[in-house]
């Protein structure tokens, strides 16, 4: 299952913007209003709730400097990864797409697709924000 974000415009530099979220603690301003849990528990991974949902840990997979994060979860109950695209639109403005990408079989997936195209859309809504 594969679910895409919109294309957000972050007034940030690409490499700034690269920076801010492969800082794993500045994941806490992206999250919904409805967190009931944010935790650092290592440098490159966090946990994280939201109301009636169970945790998510999630790990830094893979680092392409200004071009690419890829966040993937520590559990293999659940596998799935969150890759950020961005690119470069100006010296100060850059573009990022998400991309969530799991291994689900149909019920689950059918369960878990609107929260997760909700979620994908305040990442991308609260990083244009920034």
């Amino acid at each position: 299952m594969e679910i895409k974000s919109k294309k957000a415009t972050v007034n940030k530099s690409a490499e700034g913007l690269f920076n801010f979220l492969k800082d794993v603690k500045n994941f806490e301003t992206l999250m919904p209003d409805n967190i009931s849990k944010f935790e650092v528990i290592r440098e490159d991974a966090f946990v994280f709730a939201l109301k009636g949902m169970p945790e998510i840990a999630l790990e830094i997979k893979d680092l392409q400097p200004s071009s690419k994060l890829i966040l993937g979860a520590i559990s293999d109950k659940i596998p799935f990864t969150l890759e950020g695209t961005i690119e470069e639109i100006s010296e100060n403005n850059a573009a990022i797409e998400l991309l969530f990408s799991g291994d689900f079989n149909p019920m689950m997936a059918m369960m878990i697709k609107s929260p997760i195209t909700k979620f994908l859309e305040t990442l991308t809504s609260k990083m244009e924000a920034l």
